[in-house]
């Protein structure tokens, strides 16, 4: 099914722009190969620069060495090559959305097991994934074939169309049946790379690991498709989150979707209860982040604002599962404020929200995974898809070797595919229940 185009909105093109950098990223590696079709004096993002930041002195960027390691590179490069050769806008944007389709397809094949012909670094990895996608949103960024003037809107289209495509958000297609019970699905990139620039998300790796599934139980078949989201407000803020969601709580859709959750990395496993409409603000991957109100989306109905969100997630289910080899839990803790206070006024306790005051926090916090649970939500609650459950998973955290040149080693993989099987086991324990209801 194809969403909504999340960033061809003006409001949209004004957020990207505000995350542009005019300083060109370092030519010292991880970043494409420029010839006379590219302009490197175009701006890119923050979190495009990060292509060149090395795991340590003397070696080669940590982008570098993940896309290799994946057998990404060659798509990297390829793509780079593809959009050289592309004559105009429409061309470029056909390339793109190509791309975006054989990278997301590409990494769940590998996820999978289906493709161990790829790369040496574990299949469970999803970082040459993220890499390859900054590789080509950076390429498209400086795309600049002579000829070719483009609008700041036409280059966010062109943008767009690799994005939405590499997210998955164009290939959320479930199959037909009054008996088939749908799950969508989303994780995250990783984030704090500055620090860090080895980072995994456990949520992206189980978002690749679902995508596509199918799964029969004795009360029929059950359907798996998911998406991974960007860790930018901007990106937010430009609808990908409802974009995603929305089109699968339509009423009367044969693409309806059962069951809806949003996964992210945190500190445990804790089905978050309550999801509140406030941003921290701290900073993205763009480093951008303002403390605010979420802000309604106008594509989509909005119910009336509530400053929290309940989960309707079968947590019962599935905190008794005994799914391992992690405690799971139900997170009630919420942060608010008295309506004629401030923020710093807030009370923390274990909920439920006070008549009248206003979110500060839900039991996630409030970064984006917060506001993944509150938009996906909100916009099952504007469709008037009351009947689907909906709420957020955070999984554990993903630990990294002390040694900063080791890419991965058996402690970190062994993690990463403790916490991957078990989001799955939760998804599929979770879709069960809503089978029995």
């Amino acid at each position: 099914m194809k969403p909504v185009r999340f960033a061809l909105a003006v409001a949209a093109v004004a957020t990207l722009a505000a995350a542009l950098t005019a300083v060109p990223p370092s030519s010292a590696g991880g970043t494409p190969p420029r010839s006379d079709c590219y302009d490197t004096s175009l701006p890119t993002t923050v979190e495009e620069s990060r292509l060149s930041v090395r795991t340590a002195p003397g070696r080669q960027p940590a982008s570098d060495q993940l896309l290799r390691a994946g057998g990404f590179d060659r798509f990297a490069d390829d793509f780079d090559t593809r959009l050289c050769r592309a004559k105009g806008l429409a061309a470029a944007e056909r390339t793109a959305a190509r791309h975006g389709t054989r990278l997301w397809r590409t990494a769940v094949d590998r996820a999978q097991g289906r493709r161990p012909d790829l790369g040496t670094i574990d299949a469970y990895d999803d970082r040459p994934l993220y890499w390859a996608h900054l590789r080509a949103t950076h390429a498209l960024r400086q795309w600049a074939p002579a000829g070719v003037e483009l609008t700041a809107s036409e280059r966010a289209g062109l943008v767009t169309s690799f994005v939405e495509a590499a997210r998955g958000l164009t290939s959320t297609s479930f199959p037909r049946g009054k008996d088939v019970t749908r799950v969508l699905v989303s994780g995250f990139d990783p984030y704090t790379l500055e620090t860090e620039p080895r980072r995994s998300n456990p949520s992206g790796v189980t978002a690749l690991q679902l995508d596509g599934r199918r799964f029969q139980t004795p009360a029929g078949p059950v359907a798996i498709e998911t998406v991974v989201f960007p860790v930018t407000w901007s990106g937010f803020d430009a609808g990908i989150v409802e974009d995603a969601f929305g089109p699968h709580l339509r009423a009367g859709s044969t693409q309806r979707a059962d069951l809806i959750t949003t996964i992210s990395q945190g500190s445990a496993f804790n089905i978050e209860q309550w999801a509140g409409r406030w941003r921290g603000g701290s900073p993205d991957n763009n480093n951008e982040g303002e403390p605010e109100v979420i802000p309604p989306n106008d594509e989509w109905p909005m119910p009336a604002p509530a400053e929290f969100i309940e989960t309707t997630l079968p947590h019962e289910a599935m905190t008794s599962a005994g799914t391992g080899p992690f405690p799971v839990q139900l997170n009630p803790r919420i942060c608010e404020w008295p309506a004629d206070g401030t923020p710093e006024d807030r009370v923390c306790h274990d909920g439920p929200p006070t008549p009248g005051w206003r979110a500060y926090s839900g039991g996630g916090g409030n970064y984006l995974s917060n506001e993944s649970q509150y938009r996906s939500n909100r916009v099952r609650i504007g469709l008037g898809a009351l009947d689907v459950p909906g709420g957020h998973l955070h999984t554990p955290p993903q630990t990294y070797a002390a040694d900063r040149t080791v890419l991965l080693d058996d402690q970190m993989r062994r993690l990463r595919h403790d916490i991957a099987d078990q989001a799955v086991a939760l998804v599929r324990t979770a879709a069960r229940a809503v089978q029995e209801d």
